[in-house]
């Protein structure tokens, strides 16, 4: 029989073997979406904080083993309509210098462009719909090898310049940062391949029709869209995360 001590040890020992995620969710209806599901197989016990959240100010976004940042349609050059942008960024710069695993995608994509020292600013051109990306030669031979010729749902209208000391993935006609990555650590998304089977899909419609029309859409043909290629994009995607995090150095 074990003693107390004996006990204790295992426990210990176990509780070690947790790896935590922390998701923020930048507006509710901007979720990890089909990310979940690759990011609790590999063993991660998920959390999330809302920016809204009382809490969030003081949350140490360094503790995390793995952080990951979703979307939302505000730009991260408006400090001063979102004060949270400016308390998040100087967190998640540290985070980044210490080179703790951390996915951005859109927003957070572009949100780790800035807090690696880059210009984040508004695009030529809204880019909503689904289409391929093109794999840079790195790119290719990165997780997102996956993606190749596979339609993901683009849905932005910002972009940024080339972070320092980072490896560019992926571009389109619009946008030649579409992903970057930076080791195997840092990887940031500026697309959706986590969208495609979500029904907060049906939100993103209601609530940014004008999106769409911009980027001179239609919504009847985004929703056929949608239905015929949102699986594909998703079983794409899920691939990419769970290569990726296979590939995590954990420090």
């Amino acid at each position: 029989m074990l003693s107390d001590a004996g006990r204790s040890s295992i426990l210990c020992k176990v509780c070690c073997l947790v790896k935590t995620a922390l998701i923020i969710r930048h507006v509710p209806h901007e979720g990890v979406a089909a990310y979940r599901q690759p990011i609790e197989a590999a063993g991660y016990d998920v959390s999330r904080i809302d920016v809204a959240d009382p809490a969030f100010p003081t949350t140490d976004l360094c503790e995390p083993d793995l952080l990951i940042m979703m979307g939302g349609p505000m730009g991260v050059y408006e400090h001063e309509q979102y004060p949270w942008i400016a308390c998040q960024l100087k967190r998640l710069a540290a985070r980044l210098e210490a080179d703790r695993p951390t996915l951005g995608v859109c927003f957070g994509a572009q949100m780790m462009a800035a807090a690696l020292g880059a210009t984040v600013y508004k695009g030529p051109a809204k880019e909503v719909g689904f289409a391929p990306i093109r794999l840079h030669p790195q790119g290719a031979e990165s997780p997102l090898r996956h993606l190749h010729e596979v339609p993901v749902l683009h849905w932005h209208g910002d972009t940024f310049t080339r972070p320092e000391g980072v490896e560019i993935l992926a571009e389109t006609d619009l946008y030649a940062f579409q992903a970057f990555r930076r080791g195997p650590n840092l990887l940031a998304l500026q697309f959706h391949a986590e969208m495609g089977e979500d029904p907060r899909f049906d939100a993103w419609m209601e609530q940014w029709p004008e999106a769409v029309v911009e980027a001179n859409g239609c919504p009847k043909a985004l929703r056929h869209a949608h239905d015929t290629m949102g699986p594909g994009a998703v079983k794409a995607g899920r691939a990419v995360i769970a290569e990726w995090l296979d590939g995590l150095c954990e420090r």
